[in-house]
């Protein structure tokens, strides 16, 4: 399987990377791949890494296993990636994560907050930063929605207990 992803056939390889992301959204049948995957981050080449961040974006939702917790450190090192479009595919990915893995969460936004991207020219940086600012807001909005979900199963449980005792 890597050894496809890594072809030097890139329409090829694109291909079956786009075929893998689509079928890892309503399937887990690539999960068990993830190790393999993630090797794929450190990936010379930018586009091989692209296509492993997606992949991993996408079988995030079937991590039961919590193997992101050995790969969430090298992946938001690519916030910062050598290239400015892996830079930007990463923080994309990183919202898809965030999404499914919600502990990750404050990790991802001070890795966001904190990135440094003096290193890119002035064509590519804002395009970074819109994008960073874009999974920054998701992420939150995620965050509050989140929160005032739990705050509200909060207030009914104690809405119901009060009933209960008033009832008796």
């Amino acid at each position: 399987m890597i050894s496809k992803l890594t072809s030097k056939d890139d329409k090829y390889a694109c291909a079956l990377a786009d075929q893998i992301i689509s079928e890892s959204q309503e399937t887990d049948e690539w999960y068990e791949y993830f190790d393999d995957f993630a090797t794929l981050l450190d990936h010379p080449k930018s586009l091989v890494r692209n296509r492993a961040m997606y992949i991993l974006a996408a079988n995030a939702q079937w991590d039961e296993e919590n193997r992101f917790d050995r790969v969430i450190s090298d992946f938001l090192t690519h916030i910062t990636d050598e290239k400015p479009i892996t830079a930007r595919q990463c923080t994309k990915a990183l919202e898809q994560i965030g999404l499914a893995k919600p502990q990750y969460i404050p990790r991802i936004l001070t890795s966001l907050q904190s990135a440094d991207l003096s290193k890119y020219k002035d064509s590519m940086r804002p395009l970074i930063e819109k994008d960073i600012a874009e999974t920054e807001r998701i992420l939150k909005d995620f965050l509050c929605k989140t929160q005032r979900l739990e705050t509200g199963r909060l207030l009914l449980r104690e809405i119901q207990k009060t009933d209960v005792s008033q009832r008796r």
